[in-house]
């Protein structure tokens, strides 16, 4: 319902076919998203960290496919927007290399290839594992966690402001983004990203929430 909502409201689309939605985490809640996205009819690509949660979800069918290489991820959205095909592809990877990489391909090729984007990383719990950097791989990060949770902390900011510079970039152009109501706007201010609503209180941001301006 969300993403079908986000489509009605946001790109005045009935038919999500031929869409794309990008977004990231495939554990608890978050692992329904890659099935949203099939049902709505749209392109989902859903980037985790976890490879375990990836494979979780691929062998319950949630999930379609799974790849842990950029170039192939884009290759497959192309093909799937242009044949208006639904497809959930899982990218075994950090969320921020997918959302640079989509800046890349707007920069390079003038084409804007995301329609709608969210996050359902854990960012109520950001330093503790719900998020985790894009410097460093999945292993690597879980030992820095483990032993210097303040360098930890300083490059899950780092990683939150990279992230929402490439959102920003690609808002500009068209593209519709929604917080999901696990805190990543609020963090993202936290670390100095620029998620202010312009002219507003600085407790309104950019981006809407997708209970009151989505579901609602």
């Amino acid at each position: 319902l969300t993403v079908l909502n986000a489509g009605r409201r946001y790109l005045k689309a009935e038919d999500l076919s031929g869409k794309v939605f990008v977004t990231s985490g495939l554990g608890g809640m978050s692992g329904a998203q890659a099935k949203a996205a099939v049902i709505a009819g749209c392109v989902g690509i859903i980037a985790e960290v976890d490879e375990a949660a990836l494979l979780k979800r691929h062998k319950q069918g949630w999930l379609m496919e799974i790849s842990n290489n950029l170039d192939h991820c884009i290759a497959r959205l192309r093909d799937a927007r242009k044949n208006k095909i639904a497809l959930s592809l899982g990218y075994h990877g950090n969320v921020v290399d997918l959302w640079e990489r989509l800046v890349y391909e707007l920069d390079s090729t003038g084409e804007l290839l995301v329609d709608l984007g969210s996050d359902q990383t854990s960012c109520h719990n950001p330093f503790s594992g719900g998020y985790y950097p894009v410097q460093l791989g999945f292993e690597e990060a879980k030992q820095l966690l483990s032993s210097n949770p303040g360098k930890f902390r300083t490059l899950v900011q780092e990683s939150l402001k990279r992230q929402v510079a490439a959102i920003n970039r690609l808002a500009d152009k068209g593209m519709f983004f929604w917080d999901y109501g696990n805190a990543f706007l609020l963090e993202a201010q936290r670390a100095g990203a620029d998620v202010e609503k312009k002219g507003a209180n600085k407790t309104e941001f950019r981006y809407p929430s997708y209970v009151q301006h989505i579901m609602g």
